[in-house]
């Protein structure tokens, strides 16, 4: 190779673009041909000069567009020679726009690098030889691994202290929409600190797909390099689609699957050898080291060294559910299975019969029961493949992607942390057997076609009788995962006063004793999902509709039974302001700040966020209240995060009095604190007398933001959705929109509707995560549900107007 840059610049490009060389041939072929190029720069430099690659292009790795880690070693000679040899390498480097992390030391300096930047010792535990004195480059190779063994009990620490704080700062690798592929925990910088444990030789990583999935992580980086002609580690959601094509694959969620299952092997490995580097750094204070006891925990499994094993007298290939108790000790007791022990029973110990005995299904139960403790188990089993051997249809959402800003986990592990959650609900329901095992299959529909919950629904009765559940256990299980999202669905998008509602959720549950279980499962749910997806105000309103279809339930009618849409007894706050909008004709407020804490039982304050408030505005009903309501809202920069609206009718005493229409807002300041009541009570006035111009005052501030979201996510949201819900409602035609949230959304819909003619009845109105899902009950002019045709067309026409 010629140390001409044109040369090396145009060999480089047809090693990048040609085909037939991917993966590691061409990382290694990169690093040859860089290796070559080098070499010819440094040229003739004689005996105490070496040039030495570290780090990733150390190890022979080089993607498209990685830095170039080069130590330039020498023997103390003239520092003015030194630094001619030096410029002779690293500006050709520079000219060519490859980044270089470069230094030119001792052997004397490069021990005391080491000695005080981790960093800096373990690239030099992957020293390699370019170009120059090769005995040098021996003697630093040498020296660097020695040191580093005889400091292992002391660096090792410190490295997985390391590794903590970086995971801490980035995230799990295996659940993340945008992972950095290097520094986030399960990614390649992990894999590097198991290779340097493995030189420490105090302890080794399983070997068994761990090369596969580092491998896999830097396909993926190449393609990413390749595509966007830039270096970097983070698969942003606007490049994965074509990283995905480069690799051969058929969709970004396939990109993600994979790479999610290489984190989730490299995490695996991490875990499996920190522990054991502790074991024997434990092991290493001990004076005199003895058999560690082997303490029992259930028939055929026991406790040795810190980790649950079976007894030395369990038949492993006559117990197939050996490892399912196991599993449940391991669980109960907090302590981590042992890998191999793992590895045995996946090889050795029988399928379980169908039906599963008894036994199984209790040591099942036990284990999703444990709490916390159940989720490092679950891991251990999965990644040996005693999951799936257990549950078939388990491959279907393992490591699946889940592109929603709400969720923040993956399929699988959102399953599993669902029955975490759920295990603080057993107390209050009757079957917890039930509870557990529906938490954990509530979403195993979302790895096939169609709706998830109807699919989750058959799969879910197919396992549980495979699970040996009796035929009325499996109905519940279906019906609970079938119907896993009716209750905060309703409770946040229906009208809880229309008889119809009630109902409808009364018949799809059908007994107490199943709606006691689906109330713990929908919170379980929500909590597992992330913050965006729970809060007091939707634990009172699923309340509210549970409390409702248990009277149902009991015999009694539902409230609005009488064929009037309104609600029977309004708050004593509510009625206040009715009677005052009454007294004045005109918008009375109400404003309460309110303090946001922890609905999951959670310690510690609330992380900081935006002020929070309830706004209650009552006054006489009017065409224009509800878009003038939310434009003056939208106007002062406060983020609606629920809304509710329905009207008070005439007062017993007064039945001739105009109806008033109450408005309750949850609202939240986008920065900067609340404006007060008055100051919003006179810019409403003047947005329904027409003096405040609202569209005009919106109009900048939609398009800024319109801008600003094309700019962090590389193109515009998914366009709204408007439908007309089936059966929704048998005194209004129900409108649901779902939408991307911005400012003066809901002005824009208010305002869709008030020109369509029609009448907002009541409104359920809430902010999940970046989107908006809105119901409408609307009439016609005569007050009567609108036809179907005339519906549809209003659907379509406020699509439309939403930009769909």
């Amino acid at each position: 190779m010629s140390a001409e840059p044109g040369g090396y610049a145009a060999a480089r490009l047809r090693l990048l673009t040609g085909e037939g060389r991917s993966g590691p041939p061409r990382r290694a072929a990169l690093a040859e041909l860089t290796d070559a190029w080098l070499a010819g720069l440094l040229g003739e430099a004689g005996r105490g000069i070496a040039l030495v690659a570290v780090g990733g292009y150390g190890r022979g790795e080089l993607s498209p567009r990685s830095d170039l880690d080069l130590l330039l070693l020498h023997d103390g000679r003239d520092p003015r020679a030194v630094a001619g040899l030096a410029d002779r390498v690293w500006y050709p480097v520079w000219d060519q726009g490859i980044a270089l992390d470069h230094s030119v030391r001792t052997l004397e300096e490069v021990r005391r690098a080491a000695a005080d930047d981790l960093r800096v010792q373990l690239g030099l535990l992957d020293a390699r030889h370019v170009a120059g004195d090769a005995e040098l480059t021996a003697s630093l190779r040498a020296e660097q691994l020695a040191r580093w063994r005889a400091d292992a009990h002391r660096r090792l620490p410190e490295l997985r202290e390391a590794a903590q704080e970086r995971a801490g700062r980035h995230g799990e690798l295996r659940f993340l929409l945008e992972p950095d592929l290097k520094e986030a925990r399960g990614g390649l910088r992990d894999a590097t600190a198991l290779r340097a444990v493995a030189a420490s030789w105090l302890a080794d990583a399983p070997r068994e797909g761990l090369e596969e999935a580092r491998c896999a992580l830097l396909d993926v980086r190449d393609a990413l390099h390749l595509a966007t002609g830039r270096p970097g580690d983070r698969l942003a959601l606007q490049e994965q689609d074509q990283v995905a094509g480069a690799l051969g694959l058929p969709d970004a969620d396939a990109l993600l699957r994979r790479v999610y299952e290489a984190a989730r092997v490299i995490s695996y490995a991490g875990d499996v050898t920190w522990r054991e580097v502790g074991r024997v750094l434990r092991s290493r204070t001990m004076r005199a080291r003895r058999p560690a006891p082997r303490a029992p925990l259930a028939e055929g499994v026991v406790e040795q060294d810190g980790e649950v094993v079976p007894a030395r007298t369990a038949r492993l290939e006559r117990d197939p559910v050996l490892p399912l108790r196991a599993a449940a000790a391991a669980a109960q007791t907090g302590l981590p299975l042992a890998r191999p022990a793992v590895r045995r029973m996946a090889a050795v110990a029988p399928p379980l019969p169908v039906p599963w005995p008894a036994e199984a299904r209790e040591a099942f139960v036990t284990l999703l029961g444990a709490g916390e403790a159940t989720v490092g188990v679950w891991e251990a089993l999965d990644a040996e493949g005693l999951v799936t051997a257990l549950l078939p249809d388990w491959e279907r959402v393992r490591c699946r992607p889940q592109r929603n800003a709400v969720h923040r986990w993956t399929v699988d592990r959102h399953l599993v942390e669902t029955v975490v959650r759920a295990r603080s609900h057993v107390r209050r329901v009757g079957r917890p057997d039930l509870l557990l095992v529906a938490a954990l299959l509530h979403d195993i529909g979302k790895g096939g076609p169609g709706d998830h919950s109807v699919t989750g629904g058959a799969i879910a009765r197919d396992l549980a009788a495979r699970m040996g559940f009796e035929a009325a256990d499996t109905a519940v299980l279906a019906t609970l995962v079938r119907h896993h999202l009716l209750l905060v669905e309703t409770a946040t998008r229906r009208d809880l006063d229309d008889p119809a509602t009630v109902r409808t959720v009364a018949g799809a549950v059908g007994d107490t004793g199943t709606l006691e279980l689906l109330h713990a499962l929908t919170e379980a749910d929500a909590l597992a999902t992330g913050p965006a997806a729970w809060s007091a105000w939707r634990a009172g309103l699923v309340a509210d509709l549970v409390g409702r279809t248990r009277a149902v339930l009991a015999g009694e009618p539902p409230h609005g039974e009488g064929g009037r849409l309104a609600r029977p007894g309004a708050g004593a706050e509510d009625e206040r302001l009715a009677r005052e909008a009454r007294r004045t004709g005109g918008p009375v407020l109400s404003l309460h700040t309110r303090a946001e804490a922890p609905v999951d039982g959670g310690s510690g304050p609330p992380a900081p966020g935006p002020v929070g408030a309830e706004l209650r505005i009552a006054l006489p009903d009017r065409p224009g209240v509800l878009p003038a309501a939310a434009g003056v809202l939208a106007l002062h920069r406060l983020t609606v995060r629920a809304a509710d609206l329905h009207t008070a009718g005439p007062s017993g005493a007064a039945p001739d009095e105009a109806p008033v229409l109450l408005l309750s807002w949850r609202i939240a300041a986008e920065y900067g604190s609340l404006p007060g009541p008055d100051r919003l009570r006179a810019d409403l006035v003047r947005a329904l007398d027409g003096s405040l111009d609202v569209p005009a005052r919106l109009a900048e501030r939609e398009a800024a933001h319109r801008r600003a979201h094309r700019a962090r996510r590389g193109g515009g949201a998914p366009p709204p959705r408007v439908t007309v819900a089936p059966a929704g409602s048998r005194l209004a035609t129900v409108i649901e929109v779902r939408a991307q949230d911005a400012p003066g959304l809901l002005y824009r819909i208010g305002r869709a509707l008030d020109g369509a003619g029609v009448t907002v009845r009541s409104a359920r109105v809430s902010t999940l995560g970046a989107d908006a899902v809105d119901a409408f009950y609307v009439t016609g002019p005569g007050g009567a549900p609108l036809p179907d045709a005339e519906a549809a067309g209003l659907a379509r026409e406020l699509e439309r107007a939403l930009g769909g």
